[in-house]
């Protein structure tokens, strides 16, 4: 079966604020690089992305452009660009330039849409979500949760205990057909107002392919490594996942 154009969105727009720096997490050194250099890398020498749209803080571009992109020589990476205040119009800014900034244009491929503050990204999860995705044309990386999961009520008190076998942790890349993921992140912003003024929140790439659309999210066991670096504690534990192998 001949493979199909896979574009990864990577996101890179973050601050230091929750790891206490002034420095954005991206920037911030894992194993002696920037947090962003390994993403990168995996896109880079990955046999199912293609190409790659690397999103950022706008005064951040030039930097990323020269410092991490042209000085460790991703080639895979077509373009750099501006996020949103949110990560859902980073993700929606991506899509909709994707025709224009792709030197080669992804028509009916897929679009695989990874944090960039997750450095744990490997080529079996590539392949794993590559070949869900070809399936059931929407899919993400998760694992199952090793917790108990308790649902509070409004005071505070466990309310509801879901079947553990039931809840996974969601990860990233999140992936999708080239359509199907446009139509849902245009229909997410014609109706973005009227989401806010019910109170519905979406956190992620998942939700609005759920929220507008009748495709179904297939799970893919990924891994427990493949965290995402938000907090100093993060920061430690991803060095002891280096250290360790």
């Amino acid at each position: 079966m001949e493979k199909k154009r896979c574009t990864a969105v990577l996101l890179a727009a973050g601050s230091g604020s929750r790891m206490n720096s002034s420095v954005a997490k991206q920037f911030m050194l894992l194993d002696g690089k920037p947090l962003i250099w390994h993403a990168l890398r995996a896109v880079e020498e990955s046999a199912v992305i293609d190409d790659c749209i690397l999103v950022t803080g706008e005064e951040d571009i030039p930097y990323m452009r020269h410092e991490i992109v042209e000085k460790y020589s991703f080639h895979k990476v077509d373009a750099v660009i501006a996020g949103g205040a949110e990560r859902c119009f980073s993700v929606a800014n991506a899509l909709r330039r994707m025709e224009e900034i792709l030197r080669t244009p992804n028509h009916d491929g897929f679009v695989f849409i990874h944090d960039g503050a997750r450095p744990f990204l490997t080529e079996d999860i590539l392949q794993s979500t590559y070949d869900a995705v070809r399936k059931y044309n929407a899919c993400v990386a998760a694992v199952p949760s090793k917790d108990t999961i308790k649902i509070a009520d409004e005071d505070g008190f466990a309310a509801v205990t879901p079947d553990r076998n039931l809840i996974w942790s969601i990860q990233t890349p999140q992936v999708f057909g080239v359509e199907l993921i446009r139509r849902a992140y245009e229909k997410l912003q014609e109706e973005w107002e009227e989401l806010q003024r019910r109170g519905i929140k979406v956190t992620d790439d998942a939700g609005v392919v759920e929220l507008f659309t009748d495709t179904k999210v297939k799970l893919v066991h990924a891994s427990y490594n493949n965290i995402k670096i938000t907090t100093p504690e993060d920061l430690v534990i991803a060095e002891s996942f280096l250290h360790s192998g």
